[in-house]
């Protein structure tokens, strides 16, 4: 039996690349979807030393043309049809509800809403036309699929959106064998994450349980456990991992 192929969008960096470098140590091919090419396959093999094959081809996860070229080219290049898909590619604009811009509101919700539908969509489709059966769908979602965060409203109606549509689709998909579930990682130190506010690990670490910040390296561990044989009766189901965070209530010091 030949490696599984998984495509992960947004995974030329941070947890997306943790994802995919972790797929492709762990017997799976992975195509690397990304609307920017900055590193290229032979980089990432050099880098990674993983024994999973490396593919990296563009995308814009908002277009739906883009999305069925992606498809079109991982056929060409004599790939099977995915058995794993990662839907990561997401975007965030901050700043006040009242300031947001239109243009800022909608295209956050077009990368991580209507791309995931996109590529939810077009992998079900191209399971269906070669029956294709025990497939695994991924979306990333985040601490805010449970709780509001200040200054990122379209990200948080995003991130909240995934959830709902994580369960929707695993109702729809069940029937051709594709499991659908979700990741919310809760505080994890990436570059972006860095760049937000001053010592970010020392901000979040008080406020979690475990008392430390996660890291790509824990988010990718979980994918890789959710889209394995052992995690096989699970579907429709977010999966926090955030070292207890955001399962803390608001609770009065003195009481």
């Amino acid at each position: 039996m030949g490696s599984r192929l998984a495509v992960v969008t947004g995974a030329q960096r941070g947890i997306g690349q943790a994802i995919a470098r972790a797929l492709a140590c762990s017997e799976h091919d992975v195509v690397i979807a990304d609307l920017h090419a900055q590193n290229s396959a032979s980089w990432f093999r050099e880098h990674w030393g993983c024994r999973g094959r490396v593919y990296c081809l563009k995308v814009d996860v908002s277009d739906e043309s883009s999305v069925c070229s992606l498809f079109d080219q991982i056929q060409t290049l004599g790939l099977p049809v995915p058995d794993v898909l990662i839907n990561n590619a997401a975007t965030q604009v901050w700043g006040p509800l009242v300031d947001m811009s239109l243009d800022d509101w909608n295209r956050t919700l077009s990368v991580n809403i209507t791309g995931m539908f996109l590529m939810t969509r077009e992998y079900a489709r191209r399971r269906r036309e070669v029956s294709a059966t025990q497939g695994a769908i991924v979306n990333m979602g985040s601490g805010c699929n449970h709780l509001a965060f200040p200054n990122l409203a379209a990200y948080v109606s995003s991130k909240g959106a995934v959830e709902m549509f994580t369960k929707a689709a695993s109702l729809e998909l069940g029937e051709q064998g594709i499991r659908v579930n979700c990741i919310a990682p809760g505080a994890i130190e990436t570059d972006r994450t860095q760049s937000e506010t001053d010592n970010y690990a020392d901000s979040w670490s008080p406020l979690t349980p475990l008392n430390r910040v996660g890291t790509v390296n824990d988010v990718a561990k979980a994918v890789v456990a959710l889209v394995g044989e052992n995690m096989g009766f699970v579907s429709g189901e977010t999966i926090r991992v955030d070292g207890g965070l955001f399962g803390r209530s608001v609770w009065p010091e003195a009481y």
